[in-house]
């Protein structure tokens, strides 16, 4: 199944979680927290501005982003979790 985001949202897959703590303590799943960061898989068009006109997303495929806790809505694609946002919702790209 593909999903292709409409107008200013983007769909994301989440970074993997981590397994174990510095340490080398491996972390039980009630411990765990969902990775804020991530890897851009679809943009929509644009954000339709109040004229009518369409605005190129800032983001683009393959970018590493860094979102809200809270950002998004959680889906499922072919049994596998993925995040869509609105790209006001994304708080940076991050370079490497």
């Amino acid at each position: 199944m593909q999903v292709q985001p409409l107008y200013d949202r983007v769909l994301v897959k989440r970074s993997e979680e981590e397994q174990k703590t510095s340490k080398g303590l491996f972390l039980p799943e009630s411990a765990k927290e969902k990775p804020l960061m991530g890897v851009v898989l679809a943009v929509g068009q644009g954000k339709l501005s109040d004229d009518g006109n369409l605005r190129p997303l800032t983001v683009k495929e393959n970018d590493k982003v860094l979102f809200g806790r809270y950002a998004g809505t959680e889906i499922k694609v072919d049994g596998e979790d993925r995040l869509v946002l609105r790209e006001d919702e994304i708080l940076g790209i991050v370079e490497e």
